[in-house]
């Protein structure tokens, strides 16, 4: 298997976490994906921690989901799929720590998913987003249909979703999709400087500001849970993988 790890680095009270997954351009495997899970959960109760910086290494953020190991034959085997992921996205919205994103290059499917699931998010020049689940006939998940809508209302983000909308990091900027834009590479520099801020205050009205702006997020993913099984399922997910990994255009609706 090829090498993928959650990096962690401490400074102060800054806990840093850079997803390192070469071969996919840290596509969101899921044992990239347990590896988060732990290192969240076990931040939520270390008082030490105050703030998280999440990016990725190598330039990029997150490619998405690694669509080679998509491999859900069954409802119940799709269910715990989103059970296990969710985890990761109720620890990052309503957990008690805040976390900013240092978004380099691509952030795109699952990437973009857990950067909107941060508070805050920095991105470099040269930073492109998109959701883009429907190249492989999946609805938008780990959270977004709730965290997207927030950021930049629901029409920008019905856009998204149905027609497969690139930003770059000006457009995201304009839109509210990110918080701040720095010079290609500066991204990590401006986020720390940003939990270190987070991280000199107090604690208790972060984590209950965070707790009061996530409500309606168990009800949202409980939702996607079923609805992203059922895609899961479905002919055009077989079809949208197959196109993926052949590296062509899909044929959605073909019987």
């Amino acid at each position: 298997m090829a090498e993928m790890r959650v990096v962690e680095a401490r400074d102060g009270g800054v806990l840093t976490l850079t997803l390192d997954y070469p071969a996919r351009r840290n596509a969101l495997a899921m044992p990239l994906r347990e590896e988060l899970h732990r290192i969240l959960e076990a931040a939520q109760g270390d008082a030490d921690v105050r703030s998280i910086v999440l990016t990725g290494a190598g330039g990029v953020f997150c490619s998405g989901g690694d669509i080679s190991g998509m491999n859900v034959t069954d409802s119940e085997t799709g269910r715990e799929r989103m059970r296990r992921t969710h985890r990761i996205i109720r620890l990052m919205v309503a957990g008690r720590v805040p976390i900013v994103a240092a978004v380099e290059g691509w952030c795109v499917g699952a990437g973009l998913s857990i950067a909107c699931a941060c508070d805050t998010i920095v991105a470099a020049e040269d930073a492109k987003f998109m959701a883009g689940f429907g190249k492989v006939g999946l609805m938008a998940d780990l959270g977004l249909p709730f965290t997207l809508p927030a950021r930049i209302g629901a029409g920008r983000a019905r856009q998204f979703f149905l027609y497969g909308t690139q930003a770059d990091a000006k457009e995201a900027e304009r839109i509210g999709l990110v918080d701040h834009v720095v010079p290609k590479g500066a991204a990590l520099a401006k986020a720390t400087e940003l939990a270190k801020f987070l991280a000199a205050q107090a604690s208790l009205p972060i984590a209950l500001t965070k707790q009061i702006l996530a409500e309606g997020l168990d009800r949202a993913l409980e939702e996607e849970r079923g609805f992203q099984t059922a895609c899961f399922l479905s002919a055009d997910h077989a079809e949208g993988k197959a196109a993926f990994l052949e590296k062509r255009d899909p044929q959605f609706g073909r019987r």
